[in-house]
């Protein structure tokens, strides 16, 4: 921290810090974009050894030819379907089907040539809807499904005389992503700097102090656009869409954050000395140690992400280290040296002098610190109650694993999905692929038919299942639904709920466990023959099942990871455990509060089973930051004060600047409620609450009420601080 401070010591190494940010800006301009490589949907998601991966590579293993990606064509009228007026269906069948149409089709349903009789299959019971599958090329990058798609939606419903065309299934979803993401980066970016730049006007009412940390996240963002771009174009890691817009708000919070930091004890500095270089010395020698273990909280946490399973997560970690860090870099060298180059002009027009007192200007959370420590046991109680009540709304909330969800509702994929879920049988939207591989070959006697047969009775009987189709054993041996070399055959199993519901995923998950016992039952040998499901149920429950192993494993070892740093920085065994305890219950607090809004005040069903993970990450790294501003101030006043007037002057001193970076953090945070997609509404809603709560509670009274109870046993340990006035 020494070679920090020396940086702003002297006049030339301050500006030559600022040109060697101005140097790596202009070199890494000519790399890569990060937007440039993000992909809104993982392919390896899963990892190699999952169930759900593996029936899947085995399916496309036997039957190659159904590894395209699917689209459902899900016509919809006030007047029923029938034969008078589907023969627009049959001209955009005809139209798909023609190979000169769109080479990224690789076939479609021949609704064209087909009698009125089989037509009427793809009509629901209604007669209100009709549905089309078509299957697209394999191997098509994210660009080519959006523009097939588009191209489809658009001749579709310019043919249609009656009645609205919408496109659905894997490939609709998968275009309706890109179309939600398109532009809203930057929509994004812009968002935010108006909305930080209002903020700090607001707040500080000084031109400069609002557009220095604008300045600074400025070249933060530069730097970390083109070093993940450069690092994603060579393959080291993959960028998910959502992961850069939530970097985005990230790093101007985080930037933001600590500027507010340094210029507060700048501010405070020179009103003690004359030299700014001087001034600024003293503020990064008080402020870069916490500012360094709370931005190394928040990149240890990040990393911890690397122990997860599931893909997202994993993705998720480098992305958000490298931001981190580089606004953690910045903080240390590049938001100094700025403040420092504007010097007291950066606080015009309420320019510090020589002489003022500080805590005069800090009234308000001055008298909250003598309150806390008047009434210890009456604040922070009053506080902790809060917490509890809303902590108890956790264990009620309900978990989604369907994406359509999150997606606005008069998107085309979503209103095409209902439309079919509301007129054909739910578990039609998404069948299971069963794949029973024999390494001895299928000799379909009568025996053995008999026996696939009696599986399929035992699999309908079950009531969460509406059908199992066993193709006709003329069809199997005339090769239909069989492999071409006898060794695997597949059945299609219809649940009878929803796909995604968790009652369907329960569903797969006793399959799965039941399988020996459906062979045995059936009589076909369990040593030759082996059950696969594949489908997105399978997948889905794969996804439930490494989620909640994900969960506990990266809450634990975030949560042990932090309170190690906590001790290696307060040097403290004490402090650290109720600094954690009380993050990690803020963060249940949030979460629950949340959800009883989301619930019950604006009638949300459920929310995505990511939030919880991404928001615990957050909230936990971010909240400790507030925390060592405040235990870091506190031990540094005990060391002249008694531990109830250095608590006074800790809360006193950092109030001001903690709660107007928790209300701008916050802020930002709260933009991505401007986004069309639920989840990222959600998030942003969650993690925002988290950190008011973190700023205003939390650090405000909860910890310096217990700060005040525990005394000298704060710092135990370690000698205990050595007080000049007992006051």
């Amino acid at each position: 921290m020494k070679f920090v401070a020396a940086l702003t010591s002297k006049r030339k190494l301050v500006w030559l810090t600022l040109i060697l940010w101005v140097i790596a800006t202009g070199v890494l301009s000519a790399a890569p974009s990060a937007d440039d490589y993000t992909v809104n949907t993982g392919e390896n998601d899963l990892p190699e050894d999952a169930q759900a991966v593996i029936a899947e590579k085995k399916v496309q293993t036997y039957f190659p030819d159904d590894d395209g990606q699917l689209a459902l064509l899900v016509f919809t009228s006030s007047e029923e379907w029938h034969e008078e007026n589907w023969q627009d269906i049959s001209q955009i069948s005809e139209w798909l089907a023609d190979d000169d149409t769109l080479p990224s089709i690789d076939s479609v349903v021949p609704f064209h040539r087909f009698p009125d009789d089989v037509r009427e299959a793809f009509r629901s019971d209604d007669g209100l809807t009709m549905v089309l599958p078509m299957t697209l090329t394999t191997g098509l990058a994210m660009e080519e499904i959006n523009e097939t798609i588009t191209a489809v939606d658009e001749y579709g419903n310019e043919q249609l005389e009656k009645g609205k065309m919408y496109v659905t299934g894997p490939a609709g979803i998968a275009s309706d992503t890109i179309s939600i993401f398109a532009g809203a980066n930057l929509t994004l970016l812009f968002s935010t700097i108006g909305l930080v730049l209002l903020l700090l006007i607001i707040i500080y009412r000084s031109p400069l102090l609002a557009v220095i940390p604008l300045v600074a996240a400025g070249f933060v963002y530069q730097v970390t656009d083109r070093v993940l771009g450069l690092l994603a174009a060579n393959g080291v890691f993959t960028i998910e869409t959502q992961s850069l817009s939530i970097v985005m708000i990230l790093l101007f919070g985080a930037t933001t954050d600590y500027s507010l930091f340094i210029f507060s004890r700048f501010r405070e500095e020179l009103r003690s000395v004359d030299n700014k270089y001087e001034a600024m010395s003293r503020a990064v020698k008080g402020v870069a140690e916490p500012i360094f273990f709370s931005g190394g909280t928040v990149f240890a946490a990040m990393l911890v992400l690397l122990l997860a399973y599931y893909g997202p997560y994993q993705n998720f970690a480098p992305t958000f280290a490298i931001t981190i860090l580089l606004v953690l870099l910045a903080g240390l060298t590049l938001i100094p040296a700025l403040f420092t180059i504007a010097g007291r002009r950066a606080f015009w027009p309420s320019i510090p002098k020589v002489g003022e007192e500080t805590l005069k200007k800090n009234r308000f959370w001055g008298g909250i610190g003598v309150l806390v420590t008047k009434k210890p046991l009456l604040s922070g109680g009053l506080v902790l109650l809060f917490l509890i009540i809303n902590a108890m709304n956790v264990p009620s909330i309900q978990y989604s694993f369907n994406l359509i969800k999150s997606f606005p509702e008069d998107m085309g994929s979503r209103i095409g999905f209902e439309k079919l879920e509301e007129s054909f049988p739910p578990g039609e939207l998404a069948p299971v692929t069963i794949l029973m591989e024999n390494a001895e070959g299928f000799s379909l006697d009568e025996e053995e038919w008999n026996s696939l047969e009696h599986m399929q009775s035992l699999l309908v009987e079950r009531e969460d299942i509406y059908d199992v189709e066993l193709p006709p054993l003329e069809d199997l041996q005339e090769g239909r639904s069989m492999s071409e070399n006898g060794e695997a055959l597949q059945l299609e199993l219809i649940l009878e709920g929803n796909p995604y519901d968790q009652s369907s995923l329960d569903t797969l998950d006793r399959l799965k466990n039941s399988k020996e016992f459906l062979l045995e039952e059936s009589g076909l040998s369990q040593e030759d023959i082996t059950l696969y499901f594949a489908g997105e149920t399978a997948k889905q429950a794969e996804v439930r099942s490494l989620n909640e192993r994900d969960t506990w494993v990266v809450a634990l070892v975030v949560t042990a990871v932090i309170v190690a740093m906590l001790i290696w920085h307060t040097r403290s065994v004490i402090a650290p455990v109720y600094m954690m305890s009380t993050i990690l219950l803020s963060y249940l607090s949030a979460l629950g509060l949340s959800w009883f809004i989301f619930h019950n005040i604006l009638g949300f069903e459920a929310m995505s089973y990511r939030i919880p993970l991404y928001a615990f990450v957050f909230l936990v790294a971010l909240g400790v930051d507030y925390n060592i501003m405040l235990i870091s101030r506190i031990r540094e006043e005990n060391r002249h004060h008694s531990i109830r007037h250095a608590v006074q002057r800790g809360v006193a001193l950092t109030g001001g600047v903690i709660s107007s970076a928790g209300l701008i953090l916050a802020a930002t945070f709260g933009v991505l409620m401007t986004q069309p997609l639920m989840e990222l509404y959600m998030f942003g809603f969650i993690v925002g609450l988290g950190i008011l709560l973190d700023a205003f509670l939390v650090r405000g009274m909860l910890v310096p009420a217990i700060v005040t109870i525990l005394g000298q046993w704060n710092w135990w340990p370690s000698v205990r601080q050595k007080n000049t006035n007992n006051n």
